[in-house]
C-alpha cells in the first residue's frame, strides 16, 4: 500500500463471473458463498500450527488488544515520508470513533469528517514482526473482512488495505521498496475489486516495476466486496523449487509473485527478514489518484471496514530448499521444462496476473484458468519446440460470455510485449465448462523459449477459460 513518492498506478480490472465453483483451500469459505456476519476463525488444518489469532472479542466501543496491536497515529511515522508515503490526506488517530471492536466479534475502522472538511481515520499494526515462512514450509496471512460498504461517488477516496511490511521498515523509514511489502488486500473508490501486490527493489521503476509493484487483481466471487464478508490471505511458500507468494479471495489463487520474476538479490532484500501486519483505512492518495482521485465533497463518512479475524499459520512443509547450487550440473531437465507437443496444463503456469484457478469437467478432470479477460496473462518457462518448425498451436477453451463478448487468445515468446507468434478469437461456446479445442496457424517456432498466453479483448467482461494446449508442426 504504501510508497514513497505518493503515486500508485493501476488498471482497473473488468467485471468478473458472479460466482465460480471452486475447491476451498486452507481455511477458506465456498466460493461464492456469503458467510455469516460473524463467525470464528476456521480450525487450525493438519499440517499447519496457528502462530497468531485474533477474532476481536470484546466490549463495543473497546480498542484492540494492545498486547497483539499497536495504534499508528498522526500523518506520519516520526521522520517518515509525509502522509505515510502516498499523498493520503486523512490523520490517523486511536480514538474509539475511528478504530474499536463493535461488540459482536469485529474490528471496525471507521473514516471520519468533522465540520471543517478535515479527515481522521484508524491504523492498527502486529507488535510482532516476525512472520516469516520458516525454511522449507510456508506461511499463511489470512483475514475476513467487509470492505467500507459504500460505492459509487459516496465512496470516493476510500482506501481500505490489509498488508504486510518488511519488519526492517520499523526505525528507518526511508528504505521503501527494498524491504519488501505484501499487499493482500487493496480496494478504492468502493470498487467490487481486490488487489493484490508485492514491492520490492528499487523505486520508481526497478527490477519490481515501482511504483505500481508487482500485481493482479479480480472481482471478489458472489457477493460483491462492499456488501458481503470475504477471506483475503498471502501463502508465502518456501516449500516449492521457487519460493513464491500465492494470493487468494474466498479461496480463488488469483495472483502469484515467483522469486524468479526478480533478481535474487531484489528478492533477498524483501524477503529475508520477518514481516508485521497492518489493517488501515486511508482516504485519498496515490492509489485513489489512479481511479478518479478523492475524497470530495460527495465522499460520505462513516462506512467501516469491518474485519472479523486476523490469522497466522505456519506450515512446516517439506524437505529445506538447497541454500547454494549444486556443484555439478543437473543430469535432469531443468525446472520449467515443457515439451511443446504435449498436452502443457493451463494451471501449471510460473507466473500470471489477473487469473483464477477452478475445478474443471472436461474430460481428465484437473483444473482450468478461469475468468479471463482483458488484459490478463499466464506464463510457461522452457517450452522445448526442438529443431522441427512448430506452426500449429491449439487451446482447450470453453466461454460463457454474454453476447457480444469475445477476445484473442494470443501466444507470445520470451516477453509479455513481443508480437505475437499467433491468436485465435473466442466468444460463447455454450457455457463456461463447455470446452471445445481451437486450432490456430502460428509463425515458425524452433528452439526453447518461455511461452506467454495474453488475452485481449475489447470489451471489460472475462471472455474465456483454457484447461490446456500444445503444439504442432
Amino acid at each position: 500500500m504504501r510508497d514513497s513518492s505518493g503515486r500508485k498506478r493501476a488498471t482497473l480490472r473488468r467485471a468478473v463471473l458472479a460466482a465460480i465453483g471452486t475447491t476451498v483451500l486452507v481455511a477458506a469459505a465456498a466460493t461464492g458463498v456469503v458467510l455469516p456476519a460473524s463467525a470464528a476463525a476456521p480450525p487450525t488444518p493438519a499440517g499447519w500450527s496457528q502462530v497468531f489469532l485474533d477474532d476481536f472479542d470484546g466490549p463495543a466501543g473497546s480498542g484492540v488488544d494492545i498486547t497483539d496491536w499497536q495504534y499508528t497515529t498522526g500523518t506520519s511515522y516520526p521522520g517518515g515520508p509525509a502522509n505515510f508515503g502516498t499523498g493520503e490526506i486523512e490523520t490517523m488517530t486511536a480514538d474509539p470513533a475511528n478504530v474499536s471492536l463493535d461488540g459482536a466479534g469485529h474490528l471496525r475502522i471507521t473514516p471520519r469528517r468533522d465540520s471543517a472538511g478535515r479527515w481522521t481515520s484508524g491504523r492498527v499494526e502486529t507488535r510482532r514482526g516476525d512472520f516469516q515462512p520458516p525454511a522449507g514450509g510456508t506461511l499463511r496471512t489470512e483475514a475476513r473482512i467487509q470492505m467500507p460498504n459504500v460505492t459509487g461517488p459516496a465512496a470516493k477516496g476510500y482506501w481500505p488495505a490489509f498488508w504486510m511490511l518488511g519488519t526492517p521498515y520499523r526505525g528507518n523509514w526511508w528504505n521503501w521498496p527494498g524491504i519488501g511489502e505484501i499487499d493482500i488486500m487493496e480496494n478504492v473508490q468502493g470498487l467490487n475489486t481486490v488487489w493484490a501486490t508485492v514491492h520490492c527493489g528499487t523505486s520508481p521503476g526497478g527490477p519490481c516495476n515501482e511504483t505500481s509493484g508487482i500485481g493482479g487483481q479480480r472481482v471478489c466471487p458472489g457477493a460483491t466486496c462492499q456488501a458481503g464478508f470475504h477471506t483475503y490471505a498471502v501463502e508465502w511458500d518456501r516449500s516449492t523449487a521457487v519460493e513464491q507468494m500465492r494470493f487468494y479471495v474466498d479461496g480463488l489463487n488469483f495472483h502469484t509473485v515467483r522469486a524468479d520474476q526478480v533478481d535474487a538479490t531484489t528478492w533477498t532484500n524483501a524477503t529475508n527478514h520477518g514481516y508485521f501486519i497492518i489493517l488501515n483505512v486511508a482516504m485519498g492518495g496515490g492509489f485513489p489518484d489512479a481511479f478518479g482521485g478523492g475524497p470530495d465533497a460527495g465522499t460520505e463518512p462513516g462506512h467501516a471496514m469491518v474485519v472479523d479475524y486476523v490469522s497466522v499459520l505456519r506450515s512446516t512443509g517439506g524437505t529445506t530448499p538447497p541454500t547454494t547450487p549444486p556443484a555439478t550440473p543437473p543430469t535432469t531437465p531443468p525446472a520449467g521444462h515443457r515439451d511443446a507437443y504435449a498436452a502443457i496444463q493451463a494451471e501449471s503456469f510460473d507466473g500470471q496476473s489477473g487469473t483464477a484457478t477452478e475445478t474443471s469437467t472436461d474430460t481428465g478432470g484437473g483444473r482450468n484458468l478461469a475468468a479471463l479477460g482483458n488484459g490478463d496473462w499466464a506464463l510457461f518457462r522452457g517450452v522445448d519446440f526442438g529443431s522441427a518448425p512448430a506452426t500449429q498451436f491449439r487451446g482447450r477453451v470453453a466461454s460463457g460470455a454474454a453476447g457480444g463478448v469475445s477476445g484473442l487468445v494470443e501466444i507470445r515468446l520470451d516477453s509479455r510485449t513481443s508480437p505475437p507468434v499467433g491468436s485465435f478469437s473466442v466468444a460463447n461456446t455454450g457455457g463456461w465448462q463447455t470446452w471445445r479445442t481451437v486450432p490456430a496457424n502460428i509463425t515458425a517456432v524452433t528452439g526453447t523459449h518461455d511461452v506467454y498466453l495474453t488475452f485481449t479483448s475489447g470489451q471489460p467482461a472475462d471472455f474465456v477459460n483454457v484447461n490446456w494446449f500444445d503444439f504442432g508442426h
